[in-house]
């Protein structure tokens, strides 16, 4: 007869009915320290043994809330889409998603360490409650089957990909790189015409927060127009 194996997923797993040995260590003071951590050090230098020693606990204290590392992980991703607004729906959804894009983004950025967990199966209940806010809008707007998805996944993935970039690159925030970076470009202006006439790499020439704006707003007219109804 083959074991029945327990959900690898912390959000799929029962909770434990015995009372734990340590009762003021909690999931919530677990994720507290997570995050802070994780927005310390990054997902690298978040260990289990770190977090223990964070929350001053053994750890067979902590194991007993949390079986790994990627449970962690999933519960510090939800704490964190806990923090984008869910705004009121309205008949204007594209504005609808813009609100919930914006909260998103920011989120991101406020924890650099988020946006390349975001490809995780995301089971916790503040993701579903966003996924649905965003699904719900463009369903709103005329999409439906396929089209649902496509749209779904190309503002995850647009919203993503922004935070991922902007997250990296104010990591590595010393004007003097960042000058280096756009000085070979426009050195080799021969081979990057189009790259140095367009201001690639400088990063003063147009705000994060315009760009982004203007894309989300090219991929809205992007679904709309291609909206069945």
């Amino acid at each position: 007869m083959t074991e029945r194996r327990s959900p690898s997923s912390i959000w799929l797993r029962p909770e434990h009915s015995g009372t734990p040995r340590r009762p003021p260590l909690t999931i919530d003071r677990i994720v507290d320290a997570a995050v802070d951590l994780l927005d310390e050090h990054g997902i690298d230098g978040l260990t289990m043994r770190g977090l223990a020693q964070r929350l001053t606990v053994t750890a067979t204290a902590l194991y007993w809330h949390v079986r790994t590392k990627d449970d962690v992980l999933d519960l510090a991703m939800d704490r964190i889409f806990g923090d984008v607004p869910i705004p009121d729906a309205t008949d204007d959804w594209p504005q609808d998603v813009r609100v919930l894009v914006r909260g998103w983004r920011s989120a991101m950025l406020r924890h650099p360490w988020a946006p390349s967990l975001v490809g995780r199966p995301m089971l916790g209940p503040n993701v579903l409650a966003r996924t649905e806010f965003l699904q719900a809008a463009l369903v709103r707007g005329g999409c439906r089957g396929r089209h649902l998805a496509v749209a779904t996944r190309t503002l995850a993935n647009y919203v993503i990909g922004a935070s991922l970039t902007e997250a990296t690159w104010r990591r590595t925030a010393d004007p003097d790189a960042r000058a280096a970076a756009r000085d070979h470009v426009t050195a080799h202006a021969d081979a990057y015409p189009t790259l140095t006439a367009s201001g690639h790499l400088d990063d003063s020439r147009w705000d994060d927060d315009l760009l982004f704006e203007e894309g989300l707003d090219g991929v809205l007219r992007a679904v709309a127009r291609h909206s069945p109804s």
